[in-house]
């Protein structure tokens, strides 16, 4: 079989590599993208939309229950697992076509099948058996659910990715984890109707969030009626053969009844079967592809962007490194401005937005020289509809300078709202400058400028 040759080569259909594909292409580049599996990769097809989807629907049922304050009148409802998957599907499918189409228009030749390296600059596929070789050739394979565990039992964890081929809603769920992945699936779930039990290694949730922020979650995701059992780990798993009901034996020596566990401990780099070393393509311990800033590998002509490289897990990161590697390559080949901060929200309910630097992260770096602002409140809306739960806002500061080098929001909208304070930071507000910022009155976003007095000064004065 003859050998085909490309400007770049492509291996992963997520958004990362999408993107730098379409990109090269517009710069007049032979570009080919090989796909294993689905065009979209993780965010469109097992994760951030679908997810997202499902969180609005998650939400309804408190919606409806609040309107009973504010004089609405609503009879009996009824939610329907089957027919939200189903709606879920369809978008989903549609969002994978256009990603298809816009491929096709950009002249990038999509191969299904999968690739593995067989030398520094060529690639084989498993399936057809054709060999690639390309100049330039992009790993953007993404990342995969963490492995099946090794304890008894423990083919009958379902990970994330099985979640959205749930057919039906179990009524009572397990789920392992202290991340967002965890925690928002716990979150839908609960708030469509199973009982969820959350089980975690450590005492609190969210590892690596500001403190203030994770105390105040977790309180509210117990408040909603999520049943954590913290510093605890799964140890066996019995299922009854005649109703397929779960027996989940923990290391604390509790016992729970579950009809699903859902495994949430995190995901690693898909590289397993990508045969790195025959490219000569370094990766970490796990697994990573190990890249510079300019997303080059420790080989020539390969790089690698996204969940499968040693960076931040998130899907405009990805983006953003897959445009800037294709322009870089085959345009104007200057290097982009890159962001200092890197907003990012968890879609639980309530809601969790932060960027830049929490209170330990900036006390580490700057331990005498930080103000911290904090308000709670109770939202206008709950006044009516009675609704327990505060909102928590918080920015801090950098006391020379006067810089806003970090701000968190828990509570409604609180992914939209870190996006418009993500950019002023961008763009080196200060705190003054919130201050003299015109409030929009009665709205939750005053409160950012609204602020006026730290709650904490370090050094204590």
């Amino acid at each position: 079989m003859s050998t085909i040759k490309k400007d770049l080569l492509v291996i992963g259909g997520g958004s990362g590599g999408v993107r730098a594909a379409r990109v090269a292409a517009g710069h007049g580049a032979r570009v080919m993208l090989v796909e294993e599996h689905r065009l979209g990769g993780t965010c469109v097809i097992r994760g951030c939309v679908p997810k997202k989807l499902m969180v609005y629907a998650s939400r309804f049922a408190a919606e409806m229950q609040d309107a009973a304050g504010f004089g609405w009148e609503i009879g009996a409802t009824r939610f329907d697992w089957g027919v939200l998957g189903a709606a879920v599907n369809r978008e989903v499918n549609r969002l994978e076509a256009l990603y298809g189409g816009m491929l096709e228009r950009a002249g990038v030749e999509v191969v299904r099948d999968r690739a593995v390296f067989a030398g520094p600059h060529t690639v084989e596929l498993a399936r057809s058996g054709a060999t690639i070789q390309a100049d330039h050739i992009l790993v953007a394979t993404g990342a995969v659910p963490a492995g099946p565990q090794d304890i008894p039992g423990g083919q009958w964890i379902e990970n994330s990715n099985q979640f959205f081929g749930w057919t039906t809603q179990p009524r009572r769920v397990v789920i392992q984890g202290a991340g967002y992945i965890a925690l928002e699936f716990a979150s839908i779930l609960r708030l469509l109707g199973s009982e969820v039990t959350l089980v975690m290694r450590g005492a609190q949730v969210l590892r690596g969030f500001d403190g203030e922020v994770r105390a105040h979650l977790q309180a509210a995701l117990i408040e909603s009626g999520i049943h954590i059992v913290a510093e605890a780990e799964l140890a066996r798993l019995d299922r009854c053969a005649a109703t397929g009901i779960l027996s989940v034996h923990l290391s604390n020596g509790m016992v729970l009844t579950a009809d699903a566990v859902l495994g949430a401990t995190g995901r690693r780099p898909n590289t397993a079967d990508l045969r790195l070393g025959n490219a000569g393509v370094q990766a970490d311990a796990r697994g990573a592809v190990v890249v510079s800033d300019q997303a080059c590998t420790t080989a020539p002509g390969i790089y690698a962007v996204g969940d499968v490289a040693n960076a931040a897990a998130l899907t405009p990161i990805a983006i953003q490194d897959g445009q800037a590697l294709a322009d870089r390559l085959f345009g104007s080949g200057l290097l982009p401005n890159r962001s200092r901060f890197t907003p990012t929200a968890v879609f639980t309910t309530p809601e969790v937005g932060t960027v830049g630097h929490s209170e330990e992260a900036a006390l580490a770096e700057f331990p005498r020289d930080i103000d911290v602002f904090v308000s709670r409140f109770h939202p206008m809306k709950a006044r009516l509809s009675g609704r327990s739960g505060q909102i928590l806002m918080k920015l801090v500061v950098h006391r020379p300078t006067d810089r806003v080098i970090g701000a968190h929001m828990v509570g409604p909208e609180a992914g939209e709202l870190i996006q418009l304070i993500a950019a002023a930071m961008q763009a080196g507000t200060r705190k003054a400058d919130l201050d003299a910022t015109l409030a929009v009155h009665p709205t939750v976003a005053e409160e950012f400028v609204m602020m006026r007095q730290a709650v904490r000064r370090y050094p204590a004065p």
